[in-house]
């Protein structure tokens, strides 16, 4: 249980870490996440090929896949695009709406009753990032790109539970690239035109970078998140992924020292979300006992006085 533990927070420390690299990477964005999308789909189909854990798709789930692959690239496209527009802690603020954005999307994709708790954090976290917004200006365009990024975030998990009933998590994801890297293929050269650049081919430098983020941040990432979801519980892997914007924002204070750049109103905006977040991460624990520890009731004919009877 202590190595699974380890393993899940070693997924979400990895995955804060791709804001780091998004700013170390010289490239724009969208030859960014292009390269990461192509080391990582390549790595993906020889990796679990050779695993025998890629599994016959249907052609319609397989089309269907491979478009919740474009929404997860033009995340990651505007995600690496609030970083260059403002910075690593900016980014991640915003990644936190996701939330809202949750909250809001799912009910209606999915047909289900809205949660008015999750709606109203999602609200909290949102009125943190207005203040954010308000009163930090040089951030403005970055925030409007990271909340779009967080709002294409929301929609690919949503999907993705869909075809999980279905579908194996290795094929899914594999798919799920490739699909994303085909897409963005085609949308470059139009991305291009809009957003020019002096270089197509990153440098050792960069490309170092890059096989980082996709083989550390994304496939062994995506490995460690595995194997500790067959020791615990999905509740407790999805808990603990809420601390992914916290690592992110304390390693670019540590390596970026971001924080002597930041406002007290950035500050104050990300209390009110850290507030929102730990507020949320205590009712989920709640209402994860309630469904693992159940009210118990007495069996009037068989339990003595003063001792409770079996769990219902």
């Amino acid at each position: 249980m202590k190595k699974a533990f380890l393993q899940l927070h070693a997924a979400v420390f990895l995955a804060g870490f791709t804001g780091i690299l998004g700013r170390l990477i010289s490239l724009n964005e969208g030859m960014l996440v292009f390269y990461r999308l192509l080391f990582t789909s390549v790595t993906m189909w020889v990796l679990f090929l050779f695993l025998g854990k890629l599994h016959p798709v249907s052609a319609t789930d397989r089309l269907k896949i491979m478009g919740v692959g474009l929404i997860a690239a033009l995340h990651w496209v505007t995600f690496y695009g609030a970083i260059k527009y403002a910075n690593v802690s900016v980014a991640l603020v915003c990644f936190s709406a996701i939330s809202f954005f949750t909250a809001l999307l799912e009910p209606l994709i999915l047909k289900k009753r809205i949660n008015w708790v999750e709606l109203l954090l999602g609200l909290v976290t949102l009125s943190g990032i207005y203040i954010i917004f308000h009163f930090d200006t040089q951030y403005k365009t970055g925030i409007l790109v990271g909340l779009v990024s967080a709002l294409l975030a929301a929609l690919f998990p949503i999907y993705n539970r869909e075809f999980l009933k279905r579908v194996n998590v290795e094929t899914l994801l594999t798919w799920q690239q490739t699909g994303g890297l085909l897409a963005l293929s085609v949308l470059l050269p139009f991305y291009l035109q809009k957003f020019p650049v002096d270089h197509f081919i990153p440098g050792p430098e960069d490309a170092a970078w890059l096989l980082m983020l996709s083989w550390v941040c994304s496939v062994i990432a995506f490995q460690l998140s595995a194997n500790a979801l067959k020791r615990l519980s999905a509740f407790t892997v999805n808990l603990t992924y809420n601390l992914e914007p916290v690592y992110g924002i304390l390693l670019a204070f540590a390596v970026y020292h971001e924080n002597k750049y930041l406002s007290k109103w950035f500050l104050t905006g990300f209390a009110v979300i850290a507030a929102a977040l730990i507020t949320h991460i205590i009712i989920l624990v709640r209402v994860e006992r309630k469904l693992t520890h159940p009210a118990t009731t007495i069996n009037p004919g068989n339990a003595e006085p003063g001792t409770e009877g079996a769990k219902s």
